[in-house]
């Protein structure tokens, strides 16, 4: 049900949904693309009729949508909430974290691959060590853990114990962060989002876990902007 779509002079994909109960307009900042989610019973002339409705929006929409982010020598880069400064430093093609700088070793040429790949393994190294504390606490245990890319979600845990996260939470906040995690480890005790779940994340938490979820609305599409070329 997919196509060659325009709609606001963006991309547009059709995605049927056999759970989706109306029609929804996504837009998908790193991509500056659109989604239809089309529920059952709705055609594709239809569906494209109401899209069509929302042309405007989906315009200023993505009109709205920043660059995305280069990792480059002198560009800035969040690292756990704070800033740090990209520093090309020669040498070998190693990747360092000194104080509010991250040195980069090597060429110019694959610069931002070498940092990415950098911070993937880093996020992968203090995710997996802060689900297993969680896990600990909760009394669970975790498969496996792992991180990619997702677009429209953080983390997520399979019923077998597997949980993948973003990477990009490492550019996050500790709290915020920290409360992904907690999250997504409070499935191993209640696979839904029911009362007793949220008591088990604050509970595992310490905290309110909200305010993180505040933050990631409001600041995880500049995450999603870095090295989003890539």
């Amino acid at each position: 049900m997919s196509s060659d779509l325009q709609l606001g002079g963006a991309p547009l994909t059709l995605k049927p949904n056999r759970r989706a109960r109306r029609l929804r307009l996504r837009v998908d900042a790193r991509t500056r693309s659109l989604t239809l989610t089309v529920p059952p019973g709705v055609s594709r002339r239809r569906a494209l009729e109401w899209a069509a409705g929302h042309a405007d929006w989906a315009a200023q929409s993505i009109g709205a949508i920043a660059e995305s982010v280069a990792i480059v020598p002198g560009a800035t880069l969040p690292l756990f909430g704070e800033l740090h400064r990209i520093d090309a430093v020669g040498g070998a093609r190693r990747v360092t974290r000194i104080e509010d700088r991250v040195a980069v070793g090597g060429p110019a040429e694959g610069l931002e691959a070498r940092v990415l790949r950098w911070l993937k393994a880093e996020a992968l190294t203090l995710l997996s060590r802060e689900t297993q504390e969680f896990a600990a606490k909760a009394g669970v245990s975790v498969a496996s853990v792992a991180v990619g890319d997702p677009r429209s979600r953080w983390g997520s845990c399979a019923s077998d114990g597997r949980i993948r996260y973003s990477w990009r939470l490492i550019m996050a906040p500790d709290f915020v962060r920290r409360a992904t995690v907690a999250h997504e480890v409070a499935h191993r005790v209640h696979m839904d989002h029911s009362p007793r779940f949220h008591a088990t994340v604050r509970e595992l938490l310490g905290d309110d876990p909200a305010p993180a979820r505040a933050w990631l609305r409001r600041e995880g599409g500049a995450l999603h902007r870095i090295g989003a070329g890539r």
